[in-house]
């Protein structure tokens, strides 16, 4: 972690150790569109996500009621889960040397996908890339969302942060 550390604040021109960047927290976010009204399918989702993560997910609910998709205020809409510490830490590790290599035809994740206050989202269509998950023949696939939450205010910072880390960015042009 030292080592990181120095890289980091001679790739970034950093005066204080204070300054260089580190990871806040990782956020997994499952969305269950259609299948919110099947209990069965919830509860999968939900245990899906447990499994992936060895934390028990939040339910989260829609803020206020929109016609066009069907869904009241109240309504559970999803799931997350908040890592932060040692279970962060063991996520992310687990993330980049077995999720990635298992996913089909993986050459790097997008640099596009920062949001410009220094926070990276990285989407999955399935969510058996992960080990704890096993395909079921004929079963919906269920899509998720990662976001790496950083004290960085700069993308250019928190991307070096993540490569420096050992996240497979996509070679440029």
């Amino acid at each position: 972690m030292l080592q990181i550390r120095e890289k980091l604040k001679d790739g970034l021109n950093l005066k204080n150790i204070m300054e260089i960047p580190r990871i806040d927290k990782i956020v997994v976010n499952v969305g269950f569109g259609r299948v919110s009204e099947d209990k069965k399918a919830v509860e999968y989702i939900m245990e899906s996500l447990k499994k992936i993560t060895g934390q028990k997910p939040a339910v989260t609910k829609a803020r206020k009621a929109i016609a066009s998709f069907k869904i009241r205020q109240n309504q559970v809409i999803g799931a997350k889960v908040t890592l932060r510490g040692k279970k962060m830490e063991g996520f992310l590790k687990k993330l980049i040397t077995v999720v990635f290599p298992r996913v089909r035809d993986f050459r790097g994740v997008s640099s596009k996908s920062f949001d410009g206050n220094g926070n990276y989202t990285i989407g999955f269509s399935e969510i058996t890339a992960f080990p704890e998950i096993e395909y079921r023949k004929g079963e919906k696939q269920i899509g998720l969302e990662i976001t790496i939450s950083s004290t960085s205010k700069e993308d250019k910072a928190t991307k070096k942060l993540l490569e420096t880390l050992g996240l497979p960015f996509e070679k440029e042009n």
